[in-house]
């Protein structure tokens, strides 16, 4: 009901093209990507406590 159609999708590109040009798009595309990869990463970590060393972060301390 809610979905995003190919016309839509078509509109929201047309426009991303006008208003950044084509010159930035490729770079837009990387940095939304990486972005979003980003968040899925933190998501799938465990979160910490604060003050709470992990094994890799006390490996690190002691090499240092």
């Amino acid at each position: 009901m809610f979905g995003i159609g190919m016309q839509e999708l078509v509109i929201v590109l047309v426009i991303a093209l006008i208003v950044f040009g084509p010159g930035k798009l490729p770079d837009l595309g990387s940095s939304v990507g990486k972005a979003i990869k980003d968040f899925k990463r933190s998501m799938a970590e465990p979160e910490e406590k604060p003050g709470e060393l992990t094994e890799a972060k006390k490996n690190e301390n002691k090499k240092e």
